[in-house]
């Protein structure tokens, strides 16, 4: 088992919701920096929501149906996906990483991933 494992996928139909669950653990536990990715097929990977210190951030194409949350005792990190798109179909991934600032977006920006969950929304 790695460092960060997502749990919450499924399969909705539009207008649905989800909640997605990140779980930290050894080398990551403790991590500052949390952020919510996805990659639908044939797409890159892109930024959804990050949180940490205080900070929030939300790419443009979910902001006010998706939010971020986090559990700091647990190292654990939530995003509430509400008013599911089928555009939303993806694989979701957690990233963490312990330097600050947080809140970003970028890919490359994280030191740790989890193994994605899939979420799938049908029209």
């Amino acid at each position: 088992q790695g460092s960060l494992v997502e749990s919450g996928g499924g399969s909705v139909q539009a207008g649905g919701s989800l909640r997605l669950s990140c779980e930290a653990s050894r080398d990551a536990y403790g991590s500052s920096c949390f952020g919510w990715f996805r990659q639908a097929p044939g797409k890159e990977r892109e930024g959804v929501a990050a949180i940490g210190r205080g900070t929030m951030n939300y790419a443009d194409s979910v902001q006010g149906r998706f939010t971020i949350s986090q559990y700091s005792p647990k190292g654990t990190v939530y995003l509430q996906m509400n008013s599911l798109k089928s555009d939303d179909t993806a694989i979701y991934y957690c990233a963490a990483r312990f330097h600050s600032p947080c809140g970003d977006l970028n890919v490359g920006s994280y030191d740790y991933w989890g193994r994605g969950t899939q979420v799938t929304v049908s029209s």
